[in-house]
């Protein structure tokens, strides 16, 4: 199942900046490996936003849910999620 993300990120500007930092290593890791697993398909920055838009490949909602609550920002992110098919017209075989 593929599912569209929009993530808006939101770090209070009170939080520790090594608290943030930590954050966003931890965040960067678990992203990677779940783009390097195939279950994060695409990542693209949105340009002068502190946001990204994101195709995720699960086996189910739930498991999409899982994935997104284990963000470490998961707190300080606002989401927006769109199911996805295929469209008729592609011409790819591999954009289930």
């Amino acid at each position: 199942m593929l599912f569209h993300v929009r993530m808006d990120v939101r770090i209070p500007d009170d939080l520790p900046a090594a608290q943030t930092d930590e954050l966003k290593a931890r965040e960067k890791a678990y992203s990677q490996d779940l783009q390097r697993s195939g279950k994060w398909r695409h990542i693209w920055r949105i340009a002068g936003e502190y946001a990204n838009y994101s195709v995720f490949d699960v086996d189910s909602v739930e498991e999409l849910h899982q994935l997104l609550t284990g963000l470490p920002l998961f707190p300080y992110m606002q989401l927006a999620v769109t199911p996805l098919c295929r469209h008729p017209s592609s011409v790819r075989e591999d954009d289930r």
